[in-house]
């Protein structure tokens, strides 16, 4: 199972004062853990609710390896059995503490020191200097088969973009050493996105557009902003779905709500990650996957759902000699994307449009992709 990647945020050079923009930066932008001066850690936690690094105190991640300057650059000894950081991580980890080894990777020797003193850590924090791609691939190949998650140096978005992906697998997360407000937001984007599936997309001829009658629908509320594009991949089968547009347009009829998807009936599916639910299951604080038009994806946090009874519109669409169907709200807000990745309104879709939606030969049980005979009409 993937690890979630994690964005830690450097705020121990200088006072809390200067230190305290960076904590509330990453507290804002959701980082996972702020590393900090230990007289610092009281107050950070005082700003909110977030994991926190130190070399000592009351933090829930204890340091070690850092030099006397806070630098990480300690001169390392001959053997690195005797090595005093390494004994300090296993004392700490014998008492039962976190623990994040710390090393400037100046040369081989550093690397290689960083490698075994991950061995008794369970966080190493790496920091590249001019060159970071070869030591960053090397020690995630040494460390990759021990429970130790690798936490690469970054300045920006970019350097986090490579150390998420370095080797496929990429670091366990970054350690963002930058006062840039705008940029720990961006690179915080750039984790929410790593790790993230690309759905793939094909064209889908409509076959029928049908009015149906009344019927329960269920609108999904995020406590994200979507933009035109946006949707989610909703259907009547497990196995085809149709990529339904976010209210993220302005109506001559009501104003746009780009929070919102109106998905359809509640005996649909929808995709979640990996795996399907019934619309009807969502509930507020559930993680939904929003998608756009080239497949991208993006998790959302479910705010609201609202059940409400509406005319039904039957859609059903051809891909690969297969039918799919769903079931929509009769109203000209409700959208699905056609192949040129613009919306399409369901009142004036027609047969022979095409749209675009998400489909895949096997069945899923119980929302699990499986290799079976399903029929589902």
């Amino acid at each position: 199972m993937k690890k979630d990647k994690t964005v830690w945020i450097k705020a121990d050079a200088g006072t809390w004062e200067e230190n305290k923009p960076r904590v509330t930066a990453g507290l804002e932008s959701g980082a996972d853990c702020i590393l900090l001066n230990p007289e610092d850690v009281p107050k950070a936690k005082e700003l909110g609710n977030i994991r926190t690094a130190a070399s000592g105190g009351e933090a829930d991640i204890i340091i070690v390896g850092k030099g006397s300057e806070g630098d990480g650059t300690r001169k390392l000894p001959s053997d690195f059995g005797s090595s005093h950081d390494i004994s300090e991580a296993q004392r700490l980890a014998r008492e039962g503490k976190t623990v994040a080894g710390y090393v400037v990777i100046k040369n081989k020797r550093y690397e290689q020191f960083a490698v075994e003193l991950g061995k008794s850590c369970d966080y190493l924090i790496a920091i590249g200097t001019d060159w970071k791609v070869i030591p960053l691939e090397n020690l995630i190949a040494e460390l990759q088969k021990l429970d130790v998650e690798i936490i690469a140096g970054v300045q920006n978005a970019e350097e986090t973009r490579l150390a998420l992906q370095t080797l496929e697998h990429g670091s366990d997360g970054v350690l963002v050493d930058t006062g840039d407000i705008s940029e720990i937001k961006k690179i915080v984007a750039v984790r929410d996105r790593s790790g993230m599936e690309k759905v793939p997309l094909v064209k889908a001829k409509v076959t029928k557009v049908k009015p149906v009658g009344m019927g329960d629908r269920v609108c999904v509320d995020t406590a994200s902003l979507m933009v035109p594009g946006e949707g989610m991949l909703i259907g009547s089968q497990s196995n085809g779905m149709f990529l339904v547009h976010s209210e993220s347009e302005e109506s001559p009829y009501v104003a746009a709500r780009p929070f919102r998807v109106n998905a359809g009936a509640v005996h649909a599916y929808i995709r979640v990650g990996e795996k399907t639910r019934y619309l009807s299951e969502l509930a507020s604080g559930d993680e939904v996957l929003i998608v756009d038009s080239e497949g991208e994806t993006r998790p959302a946090v479910v705010g609201r759902v609202k059940i409400e009874r509406r005319p039904l519109m039957l859609v059903e669409a051809e891909v690969d000699g297969t039918r799919i169907k769903t079931l929509l709200q009769n109203a000209e807000t409700i959208k699905l994307v056609g192949n040129d990745g613009k919306p399409v309104p369901v009142t004036a879709l027609k047969e022979g449009d095409e749209v675009l939606v998400y489909f895949e030969r096997a069945a899923r049980h119980f929302g699990i992709k499986i290799e079976e005979t399903i029929i589902e009409k």
